[in-house]
């Protein structure tokens, strides 16, 4: 029916996605983002037109021909938005757009406040790396592939089910995963009641089973599906591990107890306990979806992870550097117990850049209190994203309550001159906005000064 789809923020992680899949598939891909930014260089390479103005020139004319995909991170006041709106254009978001391309497919899907991204890339590489194949449209860049998508001739869909903006209610996945339901994106849901309420209509959606992290607010009245719980080490769960152990650079060896028996000597391929955690979770559905366990094993050990997910840049002896996409308290806390299981006894610096003035705002107690775990906190301004700037929210009501031995606040401008001057032994950066920029000056000054 349609020859050009158009995408309004096709930069975006999900948005680049889809597009990336329908020019593989021979449509005419364009689009509009407010930046330029690796992943729109990318999809230039791909043969993709961007462009960085709001300018309805850029619109393909043919209205009949034409499907408009929007992310509902754009303001509703856009320029090209209100024109192709007028103009008669079909319009939709994208989590829409997923659910039509998962209609008549095997969807496996990934949902939760974090761990989604990492267990969900994981899922896909199970089931590529098994000879299955699956496609896969993910929030992140995974390591394995350096793309966010995965496609495949098998009827088999792998989805990151986003709950922002109630996207995940446009899936109705055969299996979900649910990691977490802590309060989140309280701009639009209200309240904690709210926001979980979503997740439990999200699994009335499911058809055959759900599998939820022990102790979350689903029960079996919530859904039609069969209900199944993980967890890292609870033995009240049906799937759950045994026997961890980690060795000394933090990759963890367990054994799986799952339903129908027990997968020995699991290596995870990314460190830390939360990616033994992720690595349960993706075992768990893969093993709910037929997947043989001894390749489920396989492929766990040949995991290397997702960009910006306890993505390791620089471990030297005395000097460690991980980036991380954590931009909510829980998310920010797990990461620090991992340094701290990884790397013990070392002092630990942590670079966060909160992102947008809501969160900020709903959590800034619960980010000081995560946060006044490291050793020493360098705090940055907010990265708006979407949202324009609340009266009184800025960094400071975070700052103000974190009882770190040593904390400092500062423009980024400011944080690549004084850490040259200072010594690092590990350091982490935090934070869903532009603090990514700083991952290669980081790691080009660490390698000059500690490489050996």
């Amino acid at each position: 029916m349609y020859t050009n789809i158009y995408f309004i923020g096709i930069g975006g992680i999900g948005m680049s996605a889809i597009a990336r899949y329908y020019n593989a598939k021979g449509f005419k891909v364009s689009g509009y983002d407010k930046t330029p930014s690796d992943l729109t260089h990318a999809l230039e390479n791909e043969g993709i037109e961007v462009h960085y103005e709001d300018n309805i020139d850029f619109v393909p004319k043919n209205v009949e021909d034409t499907l408009v995909v929007y992310t509902p991170a754009i303001p509703k006041d856009m320029g090209e938005l209100v024109y192709v709106q007028e103009k008669g254009y079909r319009v939709i978001k994208r989590s829409r757009m997923l659910g039509e391309i998962a209609q008549g497919q095997a969807c496996l899907a990934v949902s939760g406040t974090h761990g989604k991204t990492t267990t969900s890339t994981l899922l896909a590489h199970i089931l590529t790396h098994s000879g299955e194949g699956c496609s896969a449209f993910l929030g992140g860049i995974s390591k394995n592939y350096d793309t966010n998508l995965l496609i495949s001739e098998n009827p088999v869909i792998v989805a990151e089910a986003d709950e922002f903006d109630r996207s995940f209610l446009q899936l109705f996945p055969t299996v979900a995963v649910i990691t977490a339901m802590d309060a989140d994106h309280l701009d639009i849901y209200n309240d904690l009641e709210a926001y979980q309420q979503a997740f439990r209509d999200f699994a009335a959606q499911v058809s055959g089973t759900v599998i939820a992290k022990i102790g979350l607010p689903v029960s079996e009245s919530d859904t039609k599906a069969k209900l199944l719980r993980y967890s890292y080490d609870d033995t009240r769960a049906d799937f759950y591990g045994i026997n961890q152990k980690v060795d000394e650079c933090g990759y963890f060896t367990f054994d799986l107890v799952y339903p129908d028996g027990v997968l020995k000597g699991i290596k995870c391929g990314t460190p830390g306990w939360v990616n033994a955690e992720n690595s349960i979770a993706a075992a768990a559905i893969a093993l709910t979806h037929g997947v043989e366990p001894e390749k489920i094993k396989a492929a766990i050990a040949t995991f290397s992870g997702v960009k910006r997910r306890f993505d390791i840049h620089f471990n030297q002896p005395g000097c460690s550097y991980i980036d991380d996409y954590a931009h909510h308290p829980n998310e920010i806390s797990s990461a620090i117990s991992s340094m701290r299981d990884i790397f013990p006894g070392r002092k630990l610096t942590a670079i966060f850049q909160p992102h947008l003035y809501t969160r900020t705002r709903d959590f800034a107690a619960e980010f000081a209190a995560a946060l006044s775990a490291v050793d020493k906190l360098i705090l940055l301004d907010i990265y708006p994203a979407r949202e324009e700037p609340i009266p009184g929210v800025t960094s400071e009501i975070i700052f103000d309550k974190v009882t770190a031995p040593e904390k400092l606040l500062m423009r980024k401008e400011e944080l690549m001159d004084y850490l040259s001057k200072e010594p690092v032994d590990t350091l982490i950066t935090f934070g869903a906005g532009n603090v990514d920029k700083f991952i290669v000056p980081i790691t080009e000054m660490l390698k000059e000064r500690y490489s050996r």
